[in-house]
This record gives structure tokens, sequence and C-alpha cells, in this order.
């Protein structure tokens, strides 16, 4: 079994299904959840009550290293598809959601902030080695998080699917959804005008069902 690489691929917008994978795993990777909780003031209490309002959003915190010495190439070649994903794309007017994944991480949000740390050149000012932080913000609107919250009973998570040779929409549609007859589920999510014509490797983002 070959080295699963990280990939972060957009799941819309031009660049949607091209995924960006690392060079080198990161060594780790941060999880982190905030909830924010209003005190509300009263009169006679020693400390406020506590009011929840709504919950922030999960972040994912990677740390990625580039280094393309030995190839005597642009680092950048590599680093910029990254860039790309934190600028607004024409098509969308906003940068594009993205899927991280990597072994058992499934991660879909946008990114928000990014950070690119160039430590090595050659003579000519080429930059070799770069070391890129970047941080997303777990993104679902309100039907996906209320579908997703009754749990994992029914297949709720968007996810990509590599095409093998052979697959026909209805017979992924049947491995997702157990239920062949949801296919333009997908054809709607990936844009696919001929049903029936699928390239072997392509990605296609499997959407959630909603029930």
């Amino acid at each position: 079994m070959g080295l699963a690489k990280l990939q972060i691929t957009p799941v819309d917008g031009k660049k949607q299904n091209q995924a960006i994978e690392a060079l080198f795993n990161p060594k780790e990777y941060t999880i982190s959840k905030s909830v924010p909780w209003n005190p509300q003031s009263a009169s006679g209490l020693d400390a406020p009550e506590l009011q929840f309002t709504t919950g922030q959003g999960e972040t994912l915190q990677l740390e990625l290293f580039f280094d393309t010495y030995e190839a005597a190439s642009n680092v950048k070649t590599h680093t910029d598809k990254l860039h790309e994903l934190a600028l607004i794309d024409t098509s969308l007017h906003r940068p594009p959601m993205v899927l991280v994944t990597w072994g058992a991480l499934s991660f879909k949000g946008v990114v928000e902030s990014l950070n690119q740390r160039y430590t090595m050149f050659m003579e000519d000012g080429t930059p070799v080695r770069a070391t890129v932080t970047i941080t997303l913000r777990r993104a679902e609107n309100a039907t996906e998080q209320a579908t997703n919250n009754r749990g994992n009973e029914s297949p709720d998570h968007a996810k990509l699917h590599a095409v093998r040779r052979g697959e026909t929409l209805q017979s992924i549609a049947a491995q997702e959804y157990d239920d062949p007859n949801q296919w333009r589920r997908i054809a709607d999510a990936n844009g696919i005008d001929d049903p029936f014509r699928l390239d072997p490797g392509a990605r296609l983002m499997i959407p959630p069902i909603l029930r």
C-alpha cells in the first residue's frame, strides 16, 4: 500500500476537483473549536449568567513543507496553488470552498489565513524551499449542519469520489447513496451535462443527501 498524500481540493469554482497534493505530509495538524458564551447581567449574583447563542465553526491548521532544491525549480509553482485558494474566484465572487483529505481526515471549509515563508534560494534568487501555514474554517450551510447533527446513519457528509474505469453516475449513486436514481444529485453538483461520459481518474464531489 503506497504512502497516502494529503490533498486539498477545491469543491467549486474554476479549479473544481483539481487536487493540490502535498510534497511532504505534515508532521501534525490542529483542529480547534471555539464556543462563545455571552454574559448576561443580573442583580444580586456574584457572577453573570451565561447565555449560548451560536457556536463557531471548527478551524484546521496545517503546516506544509515544500522543497524543490534537487530539482532546481521554483518552489512557487507549488505554493502559488495554495495562494490561489485565498483569492477571489471570479466565477464565484468569493474564494472557493475546499476539501482537505488525508487518511481519516476529511475537512470541508474555506481558507481563513495563509502564511508563506521562503527559507532557501538559488544563486539567482529563485526560492526552492518554503513552509506554508494554512488555516481553514469549516463551512457548512444550515441544512448540512442540521442533517449532520442527526448522526452518521445516512450518507450526509460531502466527500470526493475518484472515478474508476467502467463506472457510471448510476453505479456511483448506488454505491454512495444505496439508490442509483440519485445520480442527478451528483451530476448537478459537478456540472456534468453528459451522465454517460465519465473520465477515469476524475474526482467527483459527492454532495450530502438531505432527507
